[in-house]
């Protein structure tokens, strides 16, 4: 992300300041409701990970809490909709194609009575007395977002997000036997929610030119490239069916399989161990046409795609074989371009450490919330905490450059200053954001070593939690000194 993207983006100055400007797009019910949410996303925020009691320190707002999350004015899209206004705002005031990451996580929690929630999965759970296979079924939610990120990597904020639960299983395998699923109109499927994220963040951002949505296997979906296409927009997914092609009496793998390779790519790899290396990747793509299947090919037309695979020649010893086969509809006409789709799907991992920001900093599994109409709430709250420690986190690396004041308070730049001193506080540059941000993971345990590499969400939620207590100690103090 350019230096002048972060400058003119409307983000607010000051570590709690950035909740107003999260709300501002947000029209509740009632004042108090917008009121008692900002409280709640403070609150969260300065304990992250810890229960909603520690949070609010006191059985009162604990209540006003339990309350609102009770309360049936208040929905998850009331709660994120300020914040789908300000990815909004953040994506306009971005240079250069934003890539619009869609993936699926589960939460999964423990009840005594799990039917207030609801199932996402059966699991095998092993075997009884007599050989037999138990299954059990797993109480938790669904969530499915869509996060707006920069080719650099930089998470601009959640586009969408729909949550949801199984009440039963449908017994798919079963169903597989007696009905092709390829002939099940894409309405009657969850895999809708592909679409359904595609078509929101696509109208909320409003400039489907610039934006390239990306997406594992899971969402290799011939009605999802038929819609983009549709919306004018874009769309980069791992692909895992083999479809027709051409004229229909071939299909794509078999023509990828005349396709000489064009290029090849040098990829950091990490084995079984942790140890890094390197592994070259053959690059071979073409541009053909691909055909719907054959019990849609009535509904959707065919459609000239370009499908790009990468593999390595020879299976590694220590590690699993890079082979990704995507498929774009944009031009790819030459082994740069080639190598700049590698890279755009490579930050689809960015949406896998939100999640992992959402599991294991905000521990929303651990909530002891009864039901899933209040646990969405609080989820949809974890989001906007997550991803303020995943920015905190990508700026410190996408615009280390830029002056401090756009995340900390004057305040707060002088405790950090104490706390953390500057070895030459006299240098030009001793006051930019990546100095202030490093002072803050120092907080939360980064130890700054030439070695290390830059600070982590872990240590970043660590040392604001640290900064956010040390900032309110420093307010009170000056009350109560003398009395």
């Amino acid at each position: 992300m350019a230096l002048n993207d972060v400058q003119e983006a409307p983000m607010a100055t000051g570590s709690n300041a950035w909740i107003d400007d999260e709300l501002s797009g947000c029209r509740l019910a009632d004042e108090r409701l917008g009121r008692r949410l900002r409280t709640l996303i403070e609150q969260l925020a300065g304990a992250m990970g810890d229960s909603i009691p520690l949070a609010c320190q006191d059985w009162a707002n604990t209540k006003a809490a339990y309350r609102f999350f009770a309360n049936d004015r208040v929905s998850e899209g009331d709660i994120l909709a300020g914040h789908f206004d300000s990815t909004r705002r953040r994506v306009a005031a971005a240079t250069g194609p934003i890539l619009v990451i869609q993936d699926t996580t589960e939460f999964s929690f423990q009840r005594e009575h799990p039917e207030k929630i609801g199932q996402t999965v059966r699991v095998n759970s092993g075997q009884d007395k007599d050989g037999r296979f138990r299954m059990h079924t797993v109480c938790g939610l669904l969530m499915h977002a869509s996060l707006a990120v920069t080719t650099e990597g930089l998470p601009l904020g959640l586009g969408a997000a729909k949550f949801w639960t199984r009440t039963k299983f449908k017994g798919t395998a079963a169903l597989k036997r007696k009905i092709n699923p390829t002939r099940v109109p894409i309405e009657k499927k969850e895999s809708i929610r592909w679409l359904e994220n595609l078509r929101r963040t696509t109208e909320l951002f409003g400039d489907p030119g610039r934006c390239i949505h990306v997406g594992d296997r899971e969402s290799d979906i011939y009605e999802l490239f038929c819609l983009a296409q549709e919306l004018g927009t874009h769309f980069l997914v791992r692909t895992c069916v083999d479809r027709l092609a051409l004229g229909g009496d071939t299909t794509v793998d078999r023509v990828m399989e005349e396709v000489a390779v064009q290029g090849v790519h040098a990829v950091e790899v990490r084995d079984r161990e942790g140890h890094v290396g390197t592994a070259e990747v053959e690059l071979s793509y073409r541009s053909l046409r691909v055909l719907p299947p054959v019990g849609k090919q009535k509904r959707y037309p065919g459609l000239t795609l370009t499908v790009l695979h990468a593999q390595e020649r020879e299976e590694p010893a220590n590690r699993p074989r890079i082979d990704w086969k995507l498929v774009t509809d944009l031009p790819v006409l030459s082994p740069d371009a080639a190598i700049e789709k590698l890279r755009w799907y490579a930050v689809r991992w960015k949406i896998e450490v939100f999640h992992k920001i959402l599991k294991s900093g905000c521990k929303a599994e651990e909530a002891r919330l009864r039901s899933a109409d209040r646990l969405v709430k609080l989820i949809a709250i974890y989001c906007l905490v997550s991803w303020r420690v995943f920015w905190l986190t990508m700026i410190n690396r996408s615009a280390p450059d830029i002056g401090a004041g756009v995340v900390f308070t004057n305040r707060e730049q002088e405790i950090l200053d104490f706390l953390v001193p500057n070895k030459a506080p006299n240098l030009p540059g001793s006051n930019t954001l990546e100095i202030y941000l490093v002072k803050v993971a120092k907080l939360g345990g980064y130890l700054a070593r030439r070695c290390d590499p830059p600070p982590g969400n872990m240590v970043m939620w660590r040392g604001m939690a640290r900064l956010i207590d040390i900032t309110l100690g420093s307010e009170i103090a000056p009350q109560l000194v003398g009395n």
